[in-house]
């Protein structure tokens, strides 16, 4: 089915409820009549958003259904269309305040999305959504209902997808950032949706929001967009291009820690409870990721990582890519054991230059093979990491992996994961839950996984950038963000196949500009990044990737379907 949306951007005025009203109206009519069957507008567009507390909210708040809705189902049944709208809603039960997004359709009020991760001043006036996440059945296909600050955890976008949506709507009042935001692009990118964005412009009590909206495809490319000023932006749907959340390589068997809350108490305390496991120390280091295209010689291969090992000489860890000992394409025939010559010989150069390396290789074990990871230091190789999400090219060759692997270096502590796991969101979740600082990932993943942004003309804070940027999105620059981890990404350079190379380190804390990264754009070579993983304080964290302040913020009560066995057909 096709059809055509609409996002509005718009700004709406503090304590003039009724003008946002009939301006918004304007909108959605304007929309309309250029044929948009399904029209989002922002959050919190009938109010504004920066409020102080409940009492001064008060006067605006209304129940669901209520004034507001009653108003935009009149114009969505003159205008036979859908309708999602923001507001500030008052349970009637008990006389709590929520930030409400509302879907009303042609023949009225069809349900609410209740946000359920509040932003920072939010939980000043609104409590946190217990409405779930979830999907309403329409004419016009599946929608979900997701507003601002939900979108940054992977959560709740996945458990909306796995329900089937077709269209996320996607509410907010976005800032401290160029929008489109790649946030918004990685969650329609992982979960094969589209995303519909509408987010506010303008200046609200010194906060400067970005602007931005946008319809996402579900491969992530920007269909259109708008930078500032009050407007609509209009995208096709096609709800047959929707590819969903990969659900059938997706391993729940394998997520049950998604639902523990390791953050709730400080996580010094925590992961030094009953003498288990407390965290390393930590310290400032140096971290290499290299690029190149392995060949199927394993002994060239292992000169090649020899070369860069020694350019990496400053360096405690050199992250390599994803089959870099055996190469791609015979990697059937090619596969060897732990017990080969090469891993010998990275022992030596490991204590040579007092460092470790995160190699791929094809591992023949106990009458299988598999898409491998080893961890090697001076002591040989101390941990092996088999890949748990295999791609099609996988499956050809290789068993799929059981097992989860986290290892204590003196630099932090590190997570490995191989290439198509870092496109499964769950996977660096369970890593950044279990404590890590860093995440090495040897991959071979196939491109686009980034996009540039022309510039904002918005007047967004220095040292916030508003020039154009070749890569503004970078989807594995999302993995390290979104869970307070360095993200070490060493991908094949190999045009011919499909595979951009685009390797980095990635910093921790998503909105620290100039960004703390380091991307490689040539076709063969290798970037160093220095990374701090030390706490910082004796008492409780300051260094973001032990305090993990997005992880801290998750809300796993409500995320228990991300267990479920069954895949929607």
């Amino acid at each position: 089915m096709k059809y055509l949306a609409a996002t509005v951007q718009f700004e709406p005025e503090m304590f003039a409820k009724q003008r946002n009203v009939d301006a918004l109206s304007r909108l959605v009519e304007e929309a309309a009549g250029a044929g948009a069957r399904l029209i989002i507008t922002p959050e919190m567009g009938l109010l504004g958003y920066c409020w102080r507390d409940r009492e001064e909210v008060a006067p605006y708040v209304e129940q669901v259904p209520g004034s507001s809705t009653h108003h935009f189902a009149a114009l969505a049944a003159k205008l036979n269309c859908y309708i999602v709208i923001g507001l500030a809603e008052e349970d009637s039960r008990n006389g709590l305040y929520y930030n409400t997004a509302v879907l009303i359709g042609p023949k009225g009020y069809l349900g609410k999305h209740r946000k359920s991760h509040p932003y920072i001043a939010e939980p000043k006036w609104a409590a946190s959504g217990d409405s779930g996440h979830q999907v309403f059945e329409t004419s016009l296909g599946r929608l979900a209902l997701l507003i601002c600050m939900d979108i940054h955890f992977l959560e709740t976008a996945r458990l909306v997808a796995l329900q089937g949506a077709d269209v996320i709507c996607h509410l907010s009042n976005w800032l401290a950032e160029r929008a489109p935001a790649p946030y918004w692009i990685s969650r329609a990118r992982e979960n094969g949706c589209y995303l519909i964005e509408s987010n506010r412009w303008g200046l609200e009590r010194g906060v400067q929001f970005s602007g931005g909206s946008c319809v996402i495809e579900p491969d992530g490319r920007i269909q259109a967009s708008r930078d500032n000023g009050d407007g609509i932006v209009l995208g096709e749907i096609d709800t047959d291009s929707v590819t969903g959340p990969l659900a059938t390589e997706r391993r729940p068997e394998l997520y049950h820690e998604l639902l523990h809350q390791t953050y709730a108490w400080n996580p010094l305390d925590f992961f030094r409870l009953y003498g288990y496991q407390p965290l390393p120390e930590g310290k400032t280091s140096t971290v290499a990721v290299s690029q190149y295209s392995p060949s199927d010689n394993v002994d060239a291969n292992l000169t090649q990582c020899l070369t860069f090992i020694a350019q990496a000489k400053d360096a405690e860890l050199v992250v390599f890519p994803e089959l870099a000992l055996t190469g791609l394409d015979a990697s059937v025939n090619s596969a060897i054991p732990l017990d080969h010559h090469v891993f010998e010989t990275l022992r030596r150069a490991a204590q040579q230059y007092r460092q470790y390396y995160v190699v791929g290789f094809a591992e023949q074990a106990e009458g299988k093979r598999y898409n491998a990871a080893a961890l090697i230091g001076s002591q040989g190789v101390i941990e092996v990491y088999r890949k748990i999400h295999l791609s099609d090219s996988d499956r050809r060759w290789a068993s799929p992996g059981a097992r989860w692997v986290s290892c204590d270096l003196p630099l932090g502590r590190l997570g490995i994961l191989i290439g198509h796991d870092a496109d499964f969101p769950e996977a660096g979740r369970i890593l950044a839950l279990r404590g890590c600082d860093l995440i090495a990932c040897p991959a071979a993943v196939p491109g686009p996984f980034h996009c540039a942004h022309p510039g904002t003309s918005i007047p967004l804070s220095a040292p916030i950038p508003t020039d154009a940027d070749d890569h503004h999105w970078h989807h594995y620059r999302i993995r390290g963000g979104e869970n307070n981890c360095y993200f070490a990404f060493a991908n094949v350079h190999m045009p011919e196949a499909g595979l951009p190379g685009l390797s980095g380190i990635f910093g921790p804390d998503t909105f620290r500009f100039p960004r703390q990264e380091t991307l490689l754009t040539n076709a063969t070579g290798l970037v160093t990044l220095k990374i701090d993983t030390s706490n910082l304080t004796s008492s409780y964290p300051t260094n973001v990737v032990r305090r993990k302040d997005l992880v801290a913020m998750r809300l796993p009560h409500h995320y228990r379907n991300l267990l479920d066995q069954e895949v929607l057909e």
